[in-house]
Parts: C-alpha cells; structure tokens; sequence
C-alpha cells in the first residue's frame, strides 16, 4: 500500500472514531511513523486532507451501492441500511459522512461540496428505489424523494444515537423501523 492510501486509511479512521477535530498531521506522524513533512507532502493542509477522505468515502459507498443487484426494492433498501450498519461497527464508530456531516462548520466550502455530493447520491440512489418499491409494490409509498429524505435522515442520526450510547443495536431499532413502513 502507498503512504498516501496508509495515510487516508488512518485519518479515516481517528475520523470516524474520534472525530476529524480530535487529531494532527502530528498524530499521523507519530502513529504511522513517519515524519511531519511527510504528511504535509502527500496534504498539504487538513481541508486538503478533509476533501480527499470524503470524495473517496463517497466514491467507495457509491460503489458499493452500484454493486447491489437485488431485484426487489425492499431488498436493494436492506442492502442500503446495512452499509450504514457495517460503517457503525460495534457503535465505535460514525459513518465519515455522518461524522463530518457532525462538523460540517469546521470545513471550507470544498469538503461542504463533497458532504452535500455523498448526500445528493445517496439520495438520488434511495429516491430510485423507492420508486422501484411503488412498482413492484414492496415499499409502496406515494413520495419516493421524501422517503429517500427519511430513510438517510434516520440511517443518519441512529448512527448517531448508537455512536452516543456506544451500542449498535440502537442502530438497528430504529432503523427497522423503515422497513415496517
């Protein structure tokens, strides 16, 4: 793997569990042991940093999601949550989206773009299955933009609620709720 891979690899991860604010480029340093410079090298500053975590972050789910191929909408919808679920972990752990979405005021324009791009997507991908679901009646619903609005909306802040309480099974409570409806 290159440094620039290892160093995204780390960051996503003190990202995730402590929060983007809760290190520095000194911290990857030390834990990656590497010199200062040598973070500054590959980004040039923690906005840089920033955006290339949440447009790889973004690309990676995006890819993921293209890969699910369940013909029913309420099984592409499972699928969905349970990349949202695997993300949480144990409930040590944030979504990166959710956890610079967390933050969102601590970052220039450029990372705001790229939060609201991983939104946009996952959005546009949500509203076409809930459209689906209408056709193939397995999540009939009269709105499929408000229900993809919803359905992120609540795989968002139950990541939250079980990030907080430290337990993922607050995740999976609410979330099952979505399916019921």
């Amino acid at each position: 793997m290159d440094t620039r891979t290892t160093l995204l690899d780390h960051a996503e991860m003190l990202a995730r569990t402590r929060g983007f604010e809760a290190f520095s480029f000194a911290d990857l340093a030390t834990a990656l042991d590497m010199r200062k410079a040598s973070v500054h090298y590959h980004f040039s500053t923690k906005a840089a940093l920033a955006q290339a975590l949440i447009r790889r972050y973004r690309e990676s789910f995006m890819a993921r999601l293209a890969l699910i191929d369940a013909p029913e909408a309420d099984d592409r919808l499972r699928a969905y949550i349970a990349l949202y679920r695997e993300t949480l972990g144990s409930g040590d752990r944030l979504c990166l989206c959710v956890a610079f979405s967390c933050s969102r005021d601590s970052f220039d324009a450029a990372v705001g773009a790229e939060i609201h791009g991983f939104h946009r997507d996952s959005l546009n991908w949500l509203a076409d299955v809930f459209a689906l679901g209408q056709i193939d009646e397995t999540l009939p619903n009269a709105d499929p933009a408000g229900a993809a609005y919803a359905c992120l909306a609540l795989c968002e802040g139950a990541q939250i609620m079980a990030r907080a309480a430290g337990e993922a099974h607050v995740f999976d409570r609410a979330t099952a709720q979505i399916l019921k409806g």
